[in-house]
């Protein structure tokens, strides 16, 4: 543990930037559940307070596989199980065809036609959705204390590379132009997140480092949820990205489908943006703050980041004001990110400039198509960055972080 006992952590002096209309305070305050389960997806609920309730139908999955030992079998065996509509392969042990069959279908209140919505929305946003899912969320995972530690302490805490990797795989096939058709793979890879939670959960409680209980809560996967799509839209309505109405609604029901996919009850999915709002509120303020964890991670995301664009010297700065633009003063302060003056003010006159020249662009024809080309490039040098050309998926781990 010397790579931690060389961190300070810097705590934030309560300054409130870009990030604080989300209400971000004192980190760790025990809030009571309030959120009205009258504003979900499923319009009503048992009231459960989602810290204390976790997964109970890939927990017992994942659980047998580790202590049976099967589970090297089951990755080669899902190995290439890649399309939403490609047949389990044989093989499997049957309860784990079983869960997998029944966490494949589509809830029934997913809207075709919002998906499509969605997927035509990515295409013309494509370039902020990126940023703000890849930098900007990154960025606040690692101030989210049990996200950091649980990355950390878990397998993918040795190697951020293919850990970052495996996690772009999932954000990636959700914006993808085909997530939700046959012929795409955003079902198979929330399901196969599913499984790594439920294997997570499992393992991190024998890890000597871990001391928060079983980790993962619904709970859990709603905060890093509240930092993708709300942070996103709120961050793009702050930016003056013209929105409508129909796009607006379809982008939140993309996300709605992958967290039922995931496994959050539906109980606890918001059904509009403004119990979506209500509920991150609720639950993101409490679970923010500083961590060793967070601040190591964070460097490691930066270095990353840096390390695709060259040369290194400009790279780096420019990265730190990037993030520190994205998440606020608060934010930065708790992951440690270094001050840059010069960075930061050119990247607060020029991003609202590009945005609105971007904008202003968007009605021409082919723009769109030729904004997602640029934006499907940039996702796929990204993923051969991180993944050094090696052929990656989403794989259930057996071990915690190497000691």
């Amino acid at each position: 543990m010397s790579e931690l006992s060389r961190r300070k952590v810097l705590i934030s002096g309560g300054v409130l930037g870009a990030f604080g209309a989300l209400g971000i305070g004192s980190p760790a305050r025990a809030v009571p559940w309030t959120w009205p389960s009258s504003g979900s997806i499923a319009g009503s609920g048992s009231g459960e307070d989602p810290r204390w309730v976790w997964d109970d139908l890939a927990d017992p999955v994942s659980r047998a596989l580790l202590e049976s030992g099967d589970v090297p079998e089951v990755n080669r065996l899902l190995w290439d199980w890649n399309r939403n509509d490609q047949p389990l392969p044989g093989g499997l042990p049957a309860y784990v065809r079983d869960f997998i069959e029944e966490a494949r279908r589509l809830p029934s209140w997913a809207d075709r036609t919002k998906l499509e919505r969605a997927a035509e929305f990515n295409k013309s946003r494509g370039i902020y959705l990126n940023l703000l899912n890849g930098v900007g969320g990154g960025m606040l995972s690692t101030a989210i204390p049990k996200e950091a530690r649980a990355v950390y302490y878990s397998k993918g805490g040795a190697d951020m590379e293919d850990r970052v990797a495996k996690t772009s795989i999932l954000g990636f096939a959700v914006g993808a132009l085909n997530a939700y058709r046959p012929d795409g793979d955003c079902i198979v890879q929330a399901v196969k997140t599913r499984l790594v939670h439920a294997a997570v959960r499992h393992l991190l409680q024998q890890s000597p480092h871990w001391t928060g209980g079983i980790p993962i809560s619904q709970e859990d996967i709603l905060v890093t949820w509240h930092t993708l799509p709300t942070y996103a839209m709120r961050a793009m309505r702050d930016w003056r990205v013209p929105i409508s109405a129909a796009d607006s609604q379809a982008y939140l029901h993309v996300w709605q489908v992958t967290a039922h996919l995931l496994g959050v009850r539906d109980e606890y999915i918001p059904a509009t943006w403004a119990a979506a709002n209500a509920q991150s509120d609720q639950v993101l303020p409490p679970n923010m703050g500083p961590t060793p964890e967070g601040v190591i991670l964070t460097d490691i995301l930066l270095g990353q980041l840096a390390e695709q664009t060259s040369p290194a010297s400009i790279s780096r700065p420019l990265c730190n004001a990037l993030a520190r633009y994205l998440v606020g003063p608060q934010v930065a302060g708790w992951d440690e990110i270094p001050r840059e003056p010069v960075w930061e003010a050119l990247i607060a006159t020029a991003w609202p400039a590009l945005v609105k020249f971007r904008e202003g662009l968007i009605p021409l024809p082919l723009v769109p198509e030729s904004a997602w080309v640029i934006d499907e490039a940039v996702r796929r040098y990204i993923l051969f960055y991180l993944t050094k050309g090696r052929e990656t998926k989403i794989e259930i781990p057996t071990i915690n972080r190497p000691e």
